[in-house]
Formats: structure tokens, sequence, C-alpha cells
């Protein structure tokens, strides 16, 4: 997952994924105009562990949080070159002013973008249903054989409504380790490279709210979910 190299970012001219379109249109007498994507729902799954009382998480990197941290180190950097320019320079200064332009050409290492995140996956099978296909990312990704009528649906929101406006419905699964029938990762030939991660229960609110993870929102309010409403059952703090 680390060994990211041959970085070379080109022009989207198809994908099966996205679709990117211009809206428009008029608000109260007000020409309008909007870009957007289009993509699929997906589903998303807190996984409890009851054998061993630890949430599962999945790891994995993302190229758009990469890109995004390339992007803003590069900006640091070009104020950084601009502001040593501004000033008088010295031999010494020059130096440092071409050593921070070669360091804006320089990506960043692949951790910058792994985040921590839900099992999740795409709604892209209209013969399933959401538990169904809640069910096959189960398996894939985490290695839980769960029976699709075991999922319990917590929720269903907009995510990205600036960009996309998709939706993603999120189920609340139990485990045990009696459920555990591989090792989970992904699938390789979907391009998958996914690391089972293990929160314990009462670190979990403390995982949520240190920053110095990098997560996603889904992340944070499914633990906080569970705080308010499963915590009870199990007897074990969930408190900061």
């Amino acid at each position: 997952m680390e060994e990211i190299n041959n970085i070379e970012v080109v022009p989207c001219t198809e994908s099966n994924y996205l679709k990117p379109f211009r809206l428009l249109y008029n608000q109260n007498g007000t020409k309008k105009s909007w870009d957007f994507m289009r993509t699929h729902d997906s589903v998303s799954v807190l996984i409890f562990n009851t054998t061993s009382h630890c949430f599962v998480l999945v790891k994995q990197f993302r190229p758009a949080v990469y890109m995004c941290e390339w992007e803003k180190a590069k900006t640091k950097t070009s104020q950084g070159a601009v502001k040593t320019e501004e000033g008088e320079a010295s031999e010494s200064q020059e130096g440092q002013s071409a050593a921070a332009e070669d360091t804006s050409s320089q990506w960043p290492p692949a951790s910058a973008g792994v985040t921590y995140e839900l099992c999740a996956g795409l709604v892209d099978k209209p013969d399933l249903s959401l538990e169904e296909i809640a069910r096959q990312e189960v398996l894939e990704e985490c290695g839980y054989d769960v029976p699709a009528s075991k999922l319990k649906r917590i929720t269903s929101y907009r995510s990205g409504v600036g960009v996309t406006g998709a939706k993603q419905t999120m189920f609340y699964a139990e485990v045990s380790d009696d459920n555990c029938v591989s090792a989970g990762g992904g699938e390789p030939r979907e391009g998958e490279l996914i690391e089972v991660v293990k929160v314990p229960l009462h670190e979990a609110m403390t995982f949520a709210y240190d920053e110095r993870i990098p997560k996603t929102m889904g992340v944070i309010f499914s633990f906080i979910w569970f705080h308010n409403n499963m915590s009870p059952k199990y007897k074990i703090s969930t408190n900061v």
C-alpha cells in the first residue's frame, strides 16, 4: 500500500464512475449555472466484532486525498519561494529558493493519501438489494460472512452535495470471530488493496475525534451513533 510510484496526471475523457455536467437554470428570476458529477449511490457498514469488542474498519490509499495533499504542499512551497525572492537574495538564499522549487515538484509519501473508512461500496448492481450489496462488501473487504437479514439500517444521507449529490445508506453489522471466513482485503481484480483495521471499543471516541488520524465523516458519525444507541448493551464506556 505504501509503494506509490510512476505517478502521472492525465485528462479524464471517459469514466464508468464519474460523468461531468453543467446545469443551467433560473432561480427566483436569476439565471444560474452549476457544475456537478453524476455518480453511483453507495452503501457503508459499521462492523462491530462482539468477540473482541472492536470495530472493524478498512484502510486504503485514496488518489483524490493524495492529490489534495500534494496541491496543498505545492502551494506552501511556492509561497515560501516567493517570500524568499522578495527579500535581498544572497547566494545562499538563491540556493534555498532553487531547492524550494525542486521540492515543489516532488511527490509526498503515499501515506498522505491513506485514510481510515467504513467498509463500503458502490450501488452498481441493480438486481441486488442494498442489504445484499452491503453483505458482499463486508465479505470482500473484511472477510466476514454475515446474512443480509442481520444488517441493521442506520440511516441514509446525501454526500458531496456540492459536487455529486449521491446518496449513501449506512448499515450496522454485528459479527463474531466465527463469522470470519477470510482475511478480506478487497477484490484484486477491481484494483482494490485494502487493509483491515480493528479499533477497540473503549478507544473509539478518542479515535473519532483525533484529527491526526485521516478518516471519513462516516467513521465519526457511526461511532457517535454506536455510543448513543448501542454502548449501554455492552456496558463499556466509549467516552473520550
